[in-house]
């Protein structure tokens, strides 16, 4: 019977072995046999198609669409797009400091924001000037990319811009020597009130947790700090290894702060604070939004799940993948999801599945419970939802076309160059005064827009003439028309609160740049009326977090 039972043992191993050696051998001749086809396919589309073809673009476009249909966040960089990637890593990259971008309806590429201490700034250079030559070569029609490529370069390099400025008769040339420029993940940090510290941090390039600790610590020098506000909204993430060196200004040495798992086990990891925070009691709130991801989520998660803090704002994006880079030859590299990650309570926020290029959600009733350090309720399969949600009122029609038709960037680079100079940042008001001046720079523009209630009025008229009522309700509709023209006139002042804010913060910007923009965005952000006022009820800030 032993003997038997031997027998059958290693016969079961054995087949258990060949099954495993042939399903290996299958998946890497399926492996070997498709990279045969493809290559085939590509030689002979070279070869013998009817018109000339470009084999680098053929290449990239099989490739992009290859990886497009696993996730979004799986992408080739060729060499030409290193500069590009390294820039969102680091944050730094060798050109003239500014920020330029293609406006509706121009020819040419506009600087709409030259970066405080670097070349263009120095040089003079303004938001709303338009690049037109660089070195002798027009500039017309050419993207933001584009312009951008040729303008970044070696730190020292010189180049020469022609300029064309509003308000200036001739245009002009600039030289500026270019140099290696650091974009702040810390753009702005200070006092809300007495006792509230504040900073803000926009990308986790290098040096994010750092920044973040030595703000904080300059405001405790300074200031009787008793409390503190991290603005997380609208962070998108960046280097999984600052989400943990961040959490570790409030949490201390040696917690678990994430792990990730892959599909395979040995390259599963856990990532732990490796020192002692910088405080571990100051009541803290952090601030989210639908746009706060992937290692921000990591940061107000672990806050969440060991009940460090309180999370302010709306719920975030659900990022839950971790992305990683190879490199596949020629100096250009496939960025990959290799895992997901899993914050301290164990559960992952990534909201959306991908298979085959389509996404679909995850649904409530499959979402699994998970416990804080407390023993709170909290959720996977979502991105991180706030303890305390702010509601924010709708964008409206005037304001996303005041925006998107760049007549508020118009009006501040004129307000520019009739005013040398305003009050400081956290001082300046938008006056009424200003706002009548406004409303008549409206008043030269064609704005076009369409309200919630012209759509469904045109739908309206538009089934009324296939169903042979339109003759009857014709007139009915026109006077409709009329009433909604005019009462779109008034939406400036309907609007007005909101879009005086926008102003605020886009004439503030070409005084003060980015820390003048974040410092007047402060003044009536529901956001930070709400953090401040669960900070100052430490009774009902205790409570939410036990």
């Amino acid at each position: 019977m032993k003997k038997y039972k031997k027998t059958f043992l290693l016969a079961a191993i054995v087949g258990l072995s060949a099954m495993f050696v042939s399903t290996d051998y299958n998946k890497y001749f399926e492996i070997s046999k498709n990279l045969e086809i493809f290559a085939n396919i590509y030689k002979e589309l070279n070869t013998s198609y009817v018109d000339e073809i470009d084999p680098a673009k053929l290449m990239r476009t099989g490739v992009d669409a290859m990886v497009k249909s696993l996730d979004p966040y799986t992408n080739y960089i060729s060499e030409s797009e290193i500069a590009g990637f390294k820039l969102q890593v680091t944050g730094r990259y060798g050109g003239i400091g500014a920020s330029i971008r293609k406006l509706k309806d121009r020819d040419y590429v506009v600087i709409t924001e030259p970066y405080e201490g670097f070349p263009a700034e120095k040089a003079g250079l303004q938001a709303g000037d338009e690049i037109i030559s660089i070195a002798g070569k027009s500039a017309k029609d050419k993207s933001t990319k584009e312009v951008s490529d040729i303008l970044k370069g070696a730190p020292g390099d010189e180049v020469t811009i022609t300029v064309r400025r509003p308000g200036t008769p001739k245009d002009f040339d600039v030289s500026l020597k270019r140099k290696e420029v650091k974009i702040p993940n810390v753009p702005y940090s200070g006092m809300l009130d007495d006792e509230t510290a504040y900073v803000t941090l926009t990308t986790f390039t290098e040096r994010a947790g750092a920044n973040v600790g030595d703000a904080i610590q300059k405001l405790k020098k300074d200031n009787d700090v008793k409390s503190v506000v991290l603005d997380l909204r609208g962070n998108g993430g960046g280097l999984l290894k600052e989400a943990v060196n961040l959490s570790n200004v409030f949490i201390d040495k040696n917690e678990e702060v994430v792990t990730t798992r892959s599909r395979n086990v040995e390259n599963d990891r856990s990532f732990r604070t490796l020192n002692k925070s910088l405080d571990m009691e100051i009541p803290l709130v952090v601030l989210i939004d639908g746009s706060s991801a992937s290692a921000s989520e990591i940061v107000s998660g672990v806050v969440q799940d060991l009940d460090r803090g309180v999370l302010v704002g709306q719920e975030s994006f659900g990022k839950g993948l971790v992305q990683n880079t190879r490199q596949v030859g020629y100096n250009s590299k496939l960025k990959l999801t290799t895992a997901k990650y899993y914050i301290p309570s164990g559960r992952c926020i990534q909201a959306v599945n991908y298979k085959d290029g389509k996404t679909s959600t995850i649904k409530d009733s499959l979402r699994t419970e998970f416990k804080t350090r407390n023993g709170r309720s909290v959720f996977d399969g979502a991105g991180v939802k706030p303890d305390i949600e702010v509601e924010i009122p709708e964008v409206s029609n005037v304001e996303r076309a005041l925006v998107l038709q760049n007549v508020i960037f118009d009006y501040a680079t004129q307000y520019k160059l009739k005013n040398e100079k305003i009050a400081q940042a956290s001082e300046y008001t938008f006056t009424d005064a200003d706002f009548k001046d406004f409303e008549q720079f409206v008043a030269g523009r064609d704005i076009d827009y369409e309200t919630s209630s012209e759509k469904e009025l045109k739908q309206l008229e538009e089934k009324s003439k296939k169903e042979n009522y339109y003759d009857a309700i014709k007139a009915d509709i026109e006077a409709m028309k009329r009433k909604i023209d005019a009462d779109k006139k008034k939406d400036l002042y309907k609007h007005k609160t909101s879009i005086t804010r926008l102003i605020e913060r886009e004439i503030v910007q070409r005084y003060y740049y980015q820390k003048g923009a974040v410092e007047v965005g402060l003044k009536g952000d529901p956001y930070i009326e709400a953090a401040l006022k669960v900070l100052k009820d430490q009774q009902r800030y205790k409570s939410i977090l036990k």
